[in-house]
């Protein structure tokens, strides 16, 4: 076992009884388009919020025919009030659409196919290969982007940068799971600003990189 996924396990360890992201609790289901249209929501948006918005609008569809049922003043006001509802309940809309016409309505198991929906970005296709679809993708946010350089795994300057790193230096095996338990970890722990570093199970191998205070 590499010093890597010691890391890792010990982080998972610790963040089994921690509040897991939104994002992951609707992708229990195994349904890619929860999966997509949670992660679409979360953005910009707190992980109570997010859930909270996805609770109500998966009571009323789940599937984009669906979805495309709602009014578009009525999605607003279902997902209100996640950061730029308008904007994010046009994108729906339009995903929505282009499912239907082009994919069946099936989300595609494709990064390509995925990339080329307006709105979706690299972090929101990785997660929906990966929760959704099971297929080996490493999901890099804001959380997982930070650890990652102050753990000294990486020295990149985006998310991008991070992903193409990651896959070179974490087994395969992690990379579905790598997101989920740095977010949380990020949530409760390793936050951006006074980390809680003497809470840290792995503070021995973290090089605590651009960490000006912690406690």
């Amino acid at each position: 076992m590499n010093e890597k996924v010691r890391v890792i396990n010990k982080i998972q360890k610790q963040v089994r009884g921690f509040v897991i992201p939104a994002v992951t609790l609707f992708a229990q289901s195994r349904n890619p388009y929860l999966v997509l249209i949670s992660c679409l929501l979360s953005l910009r948006t707190k992980d109570k919020t997010t859930a909270e918005a996805c609770g109500r609008l998966f009571k009323i569809a789940v599937n984009p025919q669906k979805m495309l049922k709602i009014p578009l003043k009525k999605l607003e006001k279902i997902i209100y009030p996640v950061g730029f509802y308008r904007t994010k309940a046009k994108t729906i809309s339009s995903i929505n659409r282009r499912l239907v016409k082009d994919f069946n309505g099936q989300v595609p198991p494709n990064l390509d196919d995925l990339l080329s929906f307006k709105g979706v970005g690299r972090k929101t296709a990785n997660l929906v290969l990966g929760l959704g679809f099971g297929i080996p993708a490493i999901c890099v946010d804001t959380h997982v982007h930070r650890i990652s350089n102050r753990l000294g795994w990486v020295k990149t300057r985006n998310p991008e940068q991070t992903e193409i790193e990651l896959e070179k230096i974490i087994n395969k095996n992690y990379w579905i799971e790598l997101n989920t338990v740095l977010v949380t970890f990020g949530q409760n722990i390793c936050l951006p600003v006074s980390p809680y570093c003497r809470k840290c199970p792995v503070q021995e191998s973290c090089f605590k990189i651009g960490v000006k205070r912690s406690r």
